[in-house]
């Protein structure tokens, strides 16, 4: 006699894989690098450089194909000069430039509008709308360096020679140059503290003006971002 026994289904318990996938996940959350919301989008030109830029002391100048120009700045790991520290200190000195080239029409921003500015990735307007521009909510901000919805957007630069006379991209580089964070001045110096993105279908002239402005400034080091080329290119 043939005794049957019984069949189970198989049971693998899955709670230590729960365990590894929950902390695989808080890892790669606590040590990803989230990508920046940007005004425009770019598909930068392909190149065989391998070489990565920096994360910290960096001003990245963004560039569109119409030649509107945006600007970010990054600063030190160390919280004494931080971005957001740095960056409070770069609106405080572009103000004061401002002034001082246009007294009969200075503008003055808040001590809360200037720590606003502290927080924000990317910015591109005339010197003149920022105090406007700082106290709106940020999806009023976000639209207003938008080219698609505001055609009139970009910091203004033009083919300026004359350091003594400079545009307001040049302003804003000055000050950027003269913050107090001394790893940002030796980066820009050593030419890894300034970075141009542009798209690929930018034509070369508009980029030109750009380089051209920050050689005006003594800024003869910057790099060109670039995206790696693949095999089949």
């Amino acid at each position: 006699m043939k005794v049957k026994t019984e069949k189970k289904k198989p049971f693998i318990d899955m709670t230590a894989m729960s365990d590894v996938t929950v902390l695989l996940l808080t890892f790669f959350m606590l040590t990803s690098t989230f990508l920046q919301k940007e005004p425009i989008t770019v598909i930068t030109p392909a190149s065989v450089s391998e070489e990565k830029v920096p994360e910290q002391n960096l001003i990245t100048v963004l560039v569109d194909t119409d030649g509107r120009v945006f600007l970010a700045l990054a600063g030190d790991k160390d919280s004494t000069q931080s971005s957001d520290k740095v960056r409070v200190e770069l609106i405080k000195n572009v103000v004061a430039e401002y002034n001082k080239l246009n007294p009969s029409a200075k503008i003055e921003l808040t001590r809360a509008q200037c720590e606003t500015f502290g927080q924000i990735h990317m910015f591109g307007l005339p010197i003149k709308q920022l105090s406007q521009w700082l106290s709106m909510t940020p999806d009023q901000r976000d639209e207003a360096i938008d080219p698609a919805k505001n055609p009139n957007c970009g910091i203004p630069i033009n083919m300026n020679e004359d350091a003594s006379k400079p545009n307001e991209f040049q302003i804003w580089m000055k000050a950027a140059y003269n913050t107090s964070n001394d790893n940002l001045q030796t980066a820009i110096k050593q030419g890894k503290g300034i970075a141009i993105k542009a798209d690929g279908s930018t034509p070369y002239s508009i980029v030109q003006v750009v380089m051209d402005n920050l050689q005006t400034l003594k800024m003869n080091k910057f790099t060109l971002l670039t995206a790696l080329k693949t095999e089949g290119e």
